[in-house]
């Protein structure tokens, strides 16, 4: 019996790979904080992982398809046109580093159960 490694990993792999993807938007974000008329961006991470899901279901090939990515709209415009605000970008970002931390925790727990199913255990 083979064990593919996509269903044994779950969702976990997919969505280690998308919060990488959005640690780099949200570190452009806040190293962009003040560079005039830079607009601030992030994605909706719920949407894309149903759509990396629905894509997975149809057996579309979405690997290394970028996010789509959406622009946020500030809550206190700057006069330079930066729509950066360095509060919303530094609670995304440590949230984003906490569900990654998550997400590997999880993938660390499945990996240790394939092992142990491999040995017999």
């Amino acid at each position: 019996m083979s064990i593919r490694i996509e269903d044994a990993l779950g969702v976990h792999a997919r969505a280690l790979e998308l919060r990488m993807q959005r640690s780099e938007i949200l570190a452009s974000n806040l190293a962009n904080e003040d560079t005039p008329g830079f607009q601030a961006r992030d994605i909706d991470f719920a949407g894309e992982m149903q759509r990396l899901d629905s894509d997975r279901q149809l057996h579309v090939a979405t690997a290394g398809a970028d996010p789509q990515l959406k622009y946020r709209v500030p809550t206190q415009p700057s006069q330079d046109g930066n729509t950066v605000e360095l509060s919303v970008e530094q609670g995304a970002f440590s949230k984003n580093v906490m569900d990654f931390q998550t997400s590997l925790t999880f993938l660390n727990m499945k990996f240790r159960g394939l092992k142990q199913a491999i040995e017999g255990r």
